[in-house]
């Protein structure tokens, strides 16, 4: 196979592929004003989808029927209670951090307890689970809009050599995931329990603390979302992590993550995060109508799927 097929044999150069000519068509329209602020802001916002979506892409990884649905309320709680906690002093922000991440292992405890001791399918379970969780939001909330503190603004809405600081640290966390899924015999010990779990059963893997500890690795990513998105947007809202609960499946699926489970790459997270974030802005810079938008962007999603399906298919 010579390097351009096996390039293309790559099941996450169809999401980049599709960001790239989205980026190129959008910056046709300014002529290439807009290059840099265009790039800057598909990475910052695309920082956000990257980290709930390696998480997302670590539970589905594990086989058919595993998802986890509470992305959106953890990421609320966590930025809620980060954030009050915080109460707009510098000085608080480690421990805002550290609350967030406890948070997030409460919610991932939470998830396994009800698809193990409950026997609930993970569908349900972290459905449920997401239900409580949003409570305990509004709760907390109250109506309130606490401001970050004013470091951890500055941070979160600033670059360094002109990438945004959200995306070096979502890079960072990809490159943590890379290495778990590729360096490690956890990363190992998932892929085994995606293509089969009884066959992991008897070759002698622990499936249930696995299982555990993905989940748990999901809902803190989640957290740590939150927490970030809570202090770049100036403020927690209970709505905040809505859009990313399909935003998370969809930048795993569209990534090329087997959705059967047994393979993943962090990769395409990247790709098909920029897409999602570039395609609406590409239909936005050519005036398309709200409606139509929310169609052809559908279309398009659908569009890179099949033809990344069928293109690997064809090399098999």
């Amino acid at each position: 196979m010579t390097p351009v097929l096996r390039l293309f044999s790559k099941p996450w150069i169809w999401s980049w592929l599709a960001a790239l000519t989205v980026w190129f068509l959008t910056i046709m329209v300014t002529l290439g004003a807009s290059t840099l602020g265009l790039s800057q802001a598909a990475l910052t916002f695309a920082a956000f989808s990257v980290i709930v979506g390696l998480g997302q892409m670590f539970v589905i990884t594990l086989g058919p029927g595993n998802i986890d649905l509470s992305v959106p309320a953890t990421m609320t709680l966590a930025g809620t209670v980060a954030l009050k906690l915080m109460n707009v002093e510098n000085g608080m922000i480690l421990p805002g951090l550290l609350i967030a991440i406890v948070l997030g292992l409460a919610v991932g405890l939470g998830n396994y307890a009800l698809i193990k001791a409950l026997r609930i399918p993970p569908i349900i379970a972290t459905l449920s689970m997401s239900f409580i969780v949003q409570s305990a939001a509004i709760w907390t909330n109250r109506g309130l809009r606490i401001k970050p503190p004013g470091m951890l603004a500055e941070f979160t809405t600033s670059n360094t050599l002109g990438v945004p600081n959200v995306a070096i640290v979502a890079l960072l966390i990809s490159l943590f995931a890379w290495f778990l899924l590729e360096k490690t015999i956890y990363g190992r010990w998932i892929s085994a329990i995606g293509q089969s779990m009884p066959a992991a059963r008897m070759a002698g893997i622990p499936v249930d603390g696995t299982r555990f500890v993905t989940y748990l690795f999901c809902a803190v990513l989640a957290s740590l979302a939150g927490y970030l998105l809570a202090c770049f947007s100036g403020g927690a809202a209970l709505n905040m992590g809505s859009e990313y609960l399909l935003m998370s499946i969809a930048v795993v699926v569209i990534g090329g993550t087997a959705v059967a489970g047994g393979d993943s790459n962090v990769p395409g997270i990247w790709g098909a995060s920029l897409f999602m974030f570039l395609v609406v802005s590409m239909l936005n810079t050519y005036g398309v109508g709200a409606g139509i938008r929310l169609i052809m962007t559908g279309l398009i999603i659908i569009s890179v799927i099949m033809l990344a399906g069928g293109r690997r298919a064809g090399m098999r």
